[in-house]
């Protein structure tokens, strides 16, 4: 086993991708912490992901909150060998409709709690801990009505790099992983019905270059790898995980004659 006698926290670790790659770090022999703000949904996962679990309310925007759970896995724990940074959420701010506070709540979610997050378990990570953060295609895709959410993944990338420099000299790797379109709650409505979610599975592989929509275990597979001494050298990187999204849109079903 890859993460044996490793301990991990996830932020967002109680459904989507979160949960799928707690469900591999305790598989592949982790001790694994998550964290999320809902109680229920976080006993549940934590329930489902067996002895090995810990759940610890806690938003990723309320700063104490999140150090008060980071203290608390390595109380339960030990010092940590891996911190996946996925908490996130979604929103659309399109120019000229958009409200300050919905524009800074993405910001202040996806990059300054990511930030946070990070300076939290510093004091708790063993030498040699993997860190890993969750990008997005949409830091370089451009998808209108995205400017907020774009810029706070273009943002978690650049902090990347910022912290693989500041924590190279305690042998700490920090790389972001850049999931494409995948199959969770984020999408709201567009999976609410049968119907619903079949014509945005059929729009997503349409125009995916390998013609089908990312499911979770493909994140967690990622993270799996990054966390592990596989990637022992591997430092300030961002992997797209996106079925050639980025590197070859040019290849997507749509476009073939």
């Amino acid at each position: 086993m890859r993460l044996s006698n490793k301990t991990a926290l996830i932020t967002g670790g109680s459904s989507g991708i979160g949960l799928a790659t707690a469900r591999r770090f305790v598989a592949e022999g982790a001790s694994v912490a998550i964290t999320g703000r809902d109680a229920r949904r976080l006993e549940a996962a934590a329930r489902e992901l067996g002895p090995n679990a810990l759940a610890l309310v806690a938003d990723a925007t309320d700063i104490a909150a999140t150090e008060a759970a980071v203290a608390r896995a390595a109380e339960r724990f030990g010092q940590l060998d891996i911190l996946f940074a996925n908490a996130g959420i979604p929103g659309a701010t399109p120019a000229g409709a958009t409200k300050p506070e919905v524009f800074e709540q993405v910001i202040r979610t996806n990059l300054t709690g990511v930030f946070f997050t990070v300076q939290a378990a510093l004091l708790h990570l063993r030498k040699g801990a993997s860190i890993i953060l969750n990008g997005s295609v949409i830091s370089v895709l451009g998808n209108p009505g995205y400017s907020a959410y774009a810029a706070s993944k273009a943002g978690v990338r650049a902090m990347a790099r910022v912290l693989a420099s500041e924590l190279s000299p305690r042998g700490i790797r920090v790389n972001v992983v850049a999931p494409g379109a995948i199959r969770t709650p984020i999408w709201g409505a567009a999976l609410a019905t049968p119907d619903a979610e079949k014509a945005f599975e059929a729009r997503i592989a349409a125009t995916t270059p390998l013609g089908h929509i990312g499911e979770p275990e493909h994140i967690a597979s990622t993270v799996l790898f990054l966390a592990s001494d596989d990637a022992a050298h591997i430092q300030g990187q961002e992997l797209f995980v996106d079925g050639g999204a980025t590197s070859s849109p040019a290849g997507a079903p749509i476009y073939r004659g």
